[in-house]
C-alpha cells in the first residue's frame, strides 16, 4: 500500500454543459495532476436535477472512480434500481431515512492499494427535504467503516456555511478530506485544520457560471423580481469545472496539501 494519495474531488455535475466541460477539461486535467482517485458529485447531472442510469454510465466512462450526490438525487426514478446494487458507483446521504434507496457510504480502493472510505451527509439548515442530525449520522458512518479503511472522505452536502464549518471541527482528525458541496460557488477558504483534515466550504460546480447557481440568470431574476414561477432552464456561457485536489499521509492519517481547481472550458 501507499503511503500517500491524491485525490481530486470535484463540484456538483450540472446538466449538459457541465458533463461536456468534464469530457474535454478532464483528460488535461489528470496529466496536470496525476490524482489517484477521483470524486464528483452528480446529484445535478441530469439537466440540473437528479441523474440518470444512462448518464451513470456517460460519466463513469471519463474515469470517475465514485460519485456522491444530495438532495435531489431521487429526481429521476430510474436511478433508485441502481442505488440499491452492491456495486453502485453513487452514495446518497447516509442520514437520509432507513429504507432510502441506495446506501450512504462507500469503500474505493485506489490502484495504489489505498482504501478510501466515501461519506456522504445532507444538512439541516435551509434545505430540503429533512433529514437526521448530520452530526450524529456521521459518528454511526465513521463506526460503520472502522477497520474497513485507510483514509475517509467526506462530501457534506449543505447550505449554510455555519454548519458547513462546524462539521469540519467535528470531523477534525477523525476525517482526512471534507468538502462541501451543494451552493455551487467555490470557495475561497480551503485549508488543513490543526488535526489533519482538508477542509473547504464548497467545492462549487461543473457547469455554466453565466448563470444564478447553473439555472439561466434571466428567468431566475424574473422569479426573484415578481415573484411569479418560472420553468427554470439550464444556462450555457463560462462553463468551468472546480473541486480540489487533496494530498493525504496515509500513514500519519492527515491531509497535507489541499489546492483549489478551477478550470474554463
Amino acid at each position: 500500500m501507499a503511503s500517500h494519495i491524491k485525490i481530486l474531488f470535484l463540484g456538483d455535475i450540472f446538466g449538459e454543459p457541465g458533463r461536456r466541460a468534464l469530457s474535454e477539461i478532464l483528460p488535461q486535467l489528470k496529466k496536470d495532476h496525476n490524482p489517484d482517485l477521483i470524486f464528483a458529485n452528480c446529484e445535478n447531472a441530469a439537466n440540473g436535477r437528479g441523474i440518470s442510469n444512462r448518464l451513470v454510465s456517460e460519466l463513469l466512462a471519463l474515469d470517475i472512480d465514485f460519485f456522491t450526490s444530495g438532495n435531489h438525487i431521487f429526481q429521476v426514478k430510474d436511478i433508485y434500481s441502481y442505488l440499491s446494487k452492491q456495486d453502485a458507483k453513487i452514495i446518497r446521504p447516509y442520514n437520509f431515512p432507513k429504507g432510502s434507496p441506495g446506501r450512504g457510504i462507500g469503500i474505493v480502493e485506489s490502484k495504489n492499494g489505498v482504501r478510501v472510505g466515501v461519506i456522504n451527509l445532507m444538512g439541516n439548515l435551509f434545505i430540503q427535504p429533512p433529514a437526521n442530525i448530520p452530526f450524529e449520522s456521521v459518528n454511526e458512518a465513521l463506526a460503520d467503516l472502522e477497520n474497513s479503511t485507510d483514509i475517509t472522505v467526506v462530501d457534506f452536502h449543505a447550505e449554510a456555511t455555519s454548519e458547513k464549518r462546524a462539521m469540519g471541527w467535528h470531523l477534525d482528525g477523525r476525517a482526512q478530506l471534507l468538502v462541501g458541496t451543494h451552493t455551487h460557488v467555490l470557495t475561497a477558504d480551503e485549508e488543513i485544520l490543526p488535526g489533519g483534515t482538508a477542509f473547504i466550504t464548497d467545492i462549487g460546480m461543473c457547469g455554466p457560471y453565466d448563470s444564478v447557481i447553473g439555472m439561466d440568470k434571466d428567468i431566475v431574476l424574473h422569479k426573484f423580481r415578481y415573484n411569479i414561477p418560472q420553468r427554470f432552464e439550464v444556462a450555457k456561457n463560462d462553463v468551468r469545472i472546480t473541486g480540489v485536489i487533496c494530498e493525504i499521509d496515509v500513514d500519519q492519517r492527515k491531509a497535507t496539501k489541499i489546492t483549489r481547481i478551477d478550470e474554463r472550458l
